[in-house]
């Protein structure tokens, strides 16, 4: 596994805790370290997504509600939104990584850690959303 996919889950997990325990991030990321080890490299790539969603979090929430026709942020599954708000960010703030693989990241991780349904959800939402910035760049 290469380190910027094992960087992924641990934001992942990391946002999923702040969103479930309404803990500050940099003590959620604390206690991740305190119990888990990465490398470097994948410590620093995960610092970076989840420090990045959390301060941008609002412009990714309403960024997300445009491309999500009948799902309110507060009806998806919390695993779910997270995948989401962490690839919106790459998405918007990561521009070294390529948008196909931070998409095909994001969908993968829908599959292995949502429900049966998460991986076309996510791509559902994330088709549309990188199809957005695509017409934005482009006017």
């Amino acid at each position: 596994m290469g380190h910027r996919r094992k960087a992924r889950e641990i934001a992942l997990q990391v946002l999923y805790q702040i969103d479930v325990a309404e803990t500050d991030a940099k003590e959620a990321i604390e206690l991740y370290w305190k119990n888990f080890d990465a490398p470097d490299n994948a410590r620093e790539f995960s610092t970076e997504l989840i420090m990045g969603t959390i301060e941008h979090l609002a412009a990714i929430d309403e960024a997300i509600g445009t491309c999500s026709e009948h799902w309110s942020l507060e009806r998806m599954a919390k695993v779910d939104k997270n995948i989401l708000r962490m690839a919106v960010y790459e998405l918007l703030y990561c521009n070294e990584i390529p948008p196909k693989a931070t998409l095909n990241e994001a969908i993968d991780l829908g599959k292995e850690y949502g429900s049966e349904n998460s991986g076309s959800f996510v791509n559902g939402i994330l088709d549309a959303f990188y199809a957005q910035i695509r017409k934005n760049d482009e006017d």
